[in-house]
């Protein structure tokens, strides 16, 4: 009998061309894309790591951050184990996700 492996649902959520998808794609492919292409809706990568001997699976869910996809943010966070907000420190301005 095989050991399910356990799974953790890690969501990236920010405004447009914050890096999301820059950072998923370094941590989970080890590359780097140069050139800018917006995600559309929602891009999905696994990764299988081990911490102290135990072997799990992230699922990384990158949503888009154009504000016409606004309205998908609470299916997507929906059994998310971990949230990541990702933002542009040299921006005063986070529409999607905050307000000051």
């Amino acid at each position: 009998m095989t050991e399910e492996i356990p799974k953790y649902k890690i969501i990236f959520l920010g405004d447009q061309g914050v890096g999301k998808s820059s950072i998923l794609n370094r941590f989970a492919q080890d590359k780097f894309e140069p050139n800018y292409q917006a995600t559309i809706g929602l891009d999905f990568h696994s990764k299988n790591i081990t911490i102290e001997n135990q072997s799990i699976r992230l699922l990384l869910y990158d949503t888009a951050g154009q504000e016409k996809f606004k309205s998908l943010i609470p299916m997507y966070i929906r059994d998310a184990n971990i949230i990541i907000i990702v933002f542009d420190i040299t921006s005063k301005k986070m529409s999607l996700y905050f307000k000051f």
